[in-house]
């Protein structure tokens, strides 16, 4: 398989031959496998001392007949913190316990059930990575992922020899006549504030994944524009990011860095 060297201008360079993962076969199943595996979900659970953190002192007694015992007294027998004493009198509340004001929660999520205990078979990790690798030089995989995309009349995928050192309103301006109209629209990170409650559960903001440019083990860019990896982190994570058919653009160190990563 071969494909063409572009400049930042859009001008071809010269033509190379691709390894041959970029023809490898599209396996969905395999690489829907290792995304679900490699979820990283934070483990969530109450603190273990939640709900007995209460600044009033006293431990309720549970026999009869013994100073600081609430049988007898006419109320729930429940645990409680004492808030003053006087004598044998107390004024004191219902606390620790789920029915209680402040107390902890009946019955709290457990972190072990919510650990990503799966694993990885090796081989199938490769022919995954391979298949997302296949997918970003697969013109029907991208216009399917991309509903905006009638046609893609760009050459995928696309390879530029290097990244000059120029700042981020010059690289903008040279991705736009690169990409051309339609395909910057796809390619720009956008950020937009989610509608309804999770703004108020740590997911205030959502967005799209945007272009992903690879770079060779020796290159830098750096840019919040767009995701930007490095060849040695490559993964099926970043190739897959939203499903098969990401928008790439590799450099041509990145191309020939990729012999090295088997």
């Amino acid at each position: 398989m071969k494909a063409n060297v572009l400049n930042l201008d859009g001008r071809k360079l010269r033509e190379i031959n691709l390894p041959k993962e970029f023809s490898s076969e599209i396996r969905e199943d395999l690489v829907a496998k290792i995304l679900e595996i490699k979820k990283r979900q934070q483990p969530y659970a109450p603190s273990l001392v939640g709900g007995k953190q209460h600044s009033a002192s006293g431990i309720i007694k549970h026999r009869r007949h013994v100073w600081k015992t609430h049988y007898g007294q006419g109320i729930s027998r429940i645990p409680r913190k004492i808030i003053s004493a006087r004598g044998n009198r107390f004024n004191w509340i219902g606390a620790e316990i789920s029915s209680a004001v402040g107390g902890r929660r009946a019955h709290p999520p457990k972190i072990l059930s919510r650990m990503n205990t799966k694993q990885i078979n090796k081989k199938e990790l490769k022919i995954a990575f391979n298949s997302a690798l296949s997918a970003t030089a697969n013109k029907k995989k991208i216009t399917k992922r991309y509903d905006s995309l009638n046609s893609l009349e760009k050459e995928i995928p696309l390879i530029i020899s290097e990244i000059p050192k120029i700042k981020t309103k010059e690289l903008l301006s040279k991705m736009k006549k690169l990409l051309g109209e339609d395909l910057y629209k796809i390619a720009l990170k956008k950020k937009s504030v989610r509608s309804g409650k999770g703004t108020r559960r740590g997911r205030k903001y959502k967005s799209n994944a945007g272009l992903l440019i690879v770079i060779g083990k020796d290159e830098k860019l750096k840019t919040n524009a767009f995701e930007v990896v490095n060849i040695k982190h490559l993964g099926v994570t970043n190739l897959a990011k939203g499903g098969l058919g990401r928008l790439t653009l590799y450099t041509e160190k990145a191309i020939k860095d990729l012999e090295d990563k088997k």
